[in-house]
């Protein structure tokens, strides 16, 4: 265990909400999270996590059964995440700015029994519930304390370990979403592996910013997840603004942050004088999700003389793999060593390792530890191969200094601002415009988001539809970051003899 983990006490955590437990013990008085004028202790938030817990129970949920959890980055999300775990249900993060077949897909997937939304009654959750007779209800937070406030406390955690804690849909890279199963092992495991970096990252004296969305792997488990091991003070900020976040940051002397690049890329250009006093009390910022570009990592050391270490990780891995923290200094380009617990290789086609003897550096990353999923909902499949390594589908190489980077994906799978967008459900869409016969969806460069989407279309007819036309039509079926953001004509696209769109051909023609 890590150097945190012995400090804030050895009792075995078998179910994530015992965490909360924990730190009410060890911390009951302190602050737990500040979100607005609300500041509960530990001690109050680890009560009110039970009384929600006895409401979901009262709704005649059994351990077991998902529960869609489809809240803003509100005090709200972490009650009821842990509320949830503790009644023995199974999480379901969703996105809150999906649309309506975005959602039904998710919830008809997992097969959830109840969704807990502040939204009930909006018109993508009631546009999906009619053909959703398994969705058997659908709960808005205040019903829930109503409830909870006049019943008695849960008992004891239900479930743990090896049972099925979080189905977290994610991407892949093709077909529609599919939901990872992170076990509590998995999850918790992956805190204990972050926590045993020297020196700890987050401790109980740490005050955390928490703006990552909390539905998303990383703000769950890298933002909430290690501020609760840790007994530390969470700030939940709804929605990054960045002038307003370094505001946050001042006021509450936030001394930890989990961001995003986008995050540090407009912050690397704000007043320095703003950044400067957001930054004063930072001794921990971490990058992940996707690159981070060198100039905006110089320009906020500069300005702040705060480092900003950089990681690498997965859905399925929990997420956290490798960090530049593990050897104690951020490399441009580098996504650091594995943490404390995870075993990387370098794969070749055969997923034999890589032989540098044979003058190979590159390979498929594949890795090895407690913190990997159960494989793919709902059957498992996918997952770790006998031998518990899983192959990412990154390629990547190491250093001489055996530093991690990065070099592509096998897939065609699109990163924006760390989301996945898969190429296939893009083109779904277009494909569905009358006035579009043929479209492929790639990946470019964007300085702020890391990729943006680009549909390269063929039109069906001799007016071709508008650019703008074809963003507000993608906009009625796809979250905001699926959407394209720019979009090509052309007379033909490149097809392989499958009749496949060549990928590799578009990028060579510069697309």
């Amino acid at each position: 265990m890590g150097q945190a983990s012995a400090a804030t006490g050895s009792a075995r955590v078998h179910n994530l909400a015992d965490l909360v437990t924990r730190a009410a013990v060890l911390h009951g008085s302190r602050c737990a999270f500040v979100a607005g004028e609300q500041r509960p202790t530990w001690t109050e938030f680890a009560v009110a996590v039970s009384r929600r817990a006895a409401a979901l129970r009262e709704h005649g949920l059994q351990p077991g059964e998902r529960l869609a959890l489809m809240l803003p980055n509100t005090l709200d999300f972490p009650l009821h995440y842990f509320a949830a775990l503790r009644a023995g249900l199974v999480v379901v993060p969703v996105n809150n700015g999906y649309t309506a077949p975005e959602l039904q897909h998710v919830v008809s997937d997992s097969g959830a029994a109840a969704m807990v939304t502040d939204g009930p009654g909006s018109q993508v959750v009631t546009g999906i519930r009619a053909s959703l007779p398994e969705l058997r209800h659908v709960i808005a937070p205040d019903e829930l304390a109503l409830s909870g406030d006049t019943g008695s406390e849960a008992a004891e955690a239900v479930r743990g370990d090896e049972d099925l804690a979080v189905l977290i849909y994610t991407s892949g890279t093709s077909g529609r979403p599919k939901g990872a199963m992170l076990s509590h092992r998995a999850m918790l495991s992956n805190l204990e592996q972050v926590g045993a970096i020297e020196p700890t990252p987050v401790t109980e004296r740490d005050v955390v910013l928490l703006v990552l969305p909390m539905f998303h792997i990383y703000g769950l488990n890298v933002g909430l997840g290690m501020q609760v091991w840790a007994g530390a003070t969470g700030v939940v900020v709804e929605r990054f603004e960045p002038l307003g976040c370094l505001r946050s940051m001042a006021a509450e002397r936030v001394s930890v942050l989990a961001g995003a690049p986008p995050m540090f890329v407009v912050w690397s250009r704000t007043d320095p004088e703003d950044l400067r006093r957001g930054f004063a009390d930072v001794r921990v910022a971490l990058s992940g999700a996707a690159p981070l570009p060198a100039a905006a990592l110089a320009a906020i050391r500069e300005l702040t003389a705060v480092a900003v270490y950089e990681g690498y990780g997965l859905t399925e891995t929990a997420p956290v793999l490798t960090s530049t923290l593990v050897a104690k200094r951020p490399k441009p380009g580098s996504i650091g060593r594995p943490v404390p617990g995870v075993e990387l290789a370098l794969w070749d086609a055969d997923n034999q390792p890589v032989d540098p003897d044979e003058d190979e550096d590159t390979g498929q990353i594949a890795v090895r530890g407690a913190n990997l999923f159960s494989g793919y909902w709902p059957d498992g499949r996918d997952g770790p191969d006998a031998e518990g390594w899983l192959a990412t589908g990154d390629l990547g190489f190491l250093d001489d200094d055996g530093d991690l980077h990065l070099v592509d994906r096998l897939k065609d799978l699109i990163l924006v601002s760390g989301f996945n967008v898969y190429p296939q459900e893009v083109e779904a869409v277009l494909l569905a415009h009358p006035g579009i016969s043929d479209v492929a969806v790639v990946g470019m460069p964007d300085e702020l988001t890391g990729e943006s989407v680009r549909a390269v279309v063929v039109p069906a007819l001799d007016v071709a539809p508008t650019e703008e036309e074809l963003m507000r039509y993608c906009a009625r079926s796809l979250a905001r970051f699926k959407c394209p953001t720019a979009v090509a004509f052309v007379p033909d696209l490149p097809h392989s003899v499958t009749g496949k769109v060549s990928r590799a051909r578009l990028r060579e023609m510069g697309f």
